[in-house]
């Protein structure tokens, strides 16, 4: 086969006046003793004879306007920003922070932290930043494991909320 192809580029190189006077002394002699150069040479020169004849169609004056006119027939989609409703992507983001800021919570709170005995200074020779009443705290009397599961509910409930809203928004859409 790429034989073949590489008979037919070279043959059309001959007929469109492409080739050098070497090559078309020596494609002259292969046309000239070869049957299946011969054969291939009168079949591309009657193609080029049939191309060279026939008149190529100009389109109409007016085929760019009926083709815009066309065109403008179908709907064009709106920009997003006329479709996307700016609530609902707050909505989203207001439920993913809620959910990130309670798992921070709760991380925070599963951390064992120490009460103020003795000195804060764990490294010696430096100054005392005052992180006594920071290991006085007990942030377990605050963030305990009710709170956490309050926090989750409301996330879960918001997040129906918001699957709600966007299912009916898209019925409304279809209908």
């Amino acid at each position: 086969m790429r034989a073949e192809q590489l008979m037919e580029d070279r043959l059309w190189e001959y007929i469109d006046g492409l080739s050098s006077p070497e090559e078309r002394s020596a494609l002259e002699e292969l046309v000239a003793n070869h049957q299946e150069w011969r054969e291939k040479y009168a079949e591309l020169l009657n193609v080029h004879q049939l191309l060279n004849a026939s008149e190529l169609d100009a389109p109409s004056m007016r085929f760019t306007r009926n083709v815009m006119e066309e065109i403008g027939r179908y709907h064009v989609a709106p920009a997003t920003r006329t479709y996307i409703n700016k609530n609902v992507i707050r909505g989203i983001g207001a439920f993913f922070l809620t959910l990130i800021l309670g798992f921070l919570a709760y991380v925070v709170s599963q951390f064992h932290w120490t009460r103020g005995h003795g000195s804060s200074n764990l490294i010696p020779n430096t100054p005392n930043l005052g992180l006594e009443k920071l290991n006085a705290v007990d942030p377990s009397k605050y963030i305990n494991g009710t709170y956490i599961s309050l926090f989750m509910l409301i996330s879960v409930v918001m997040g129906f909320v918001l699957l709600d809203m966007y299912l009916n928004r898209r019925r409304h859409r279809t209908t």
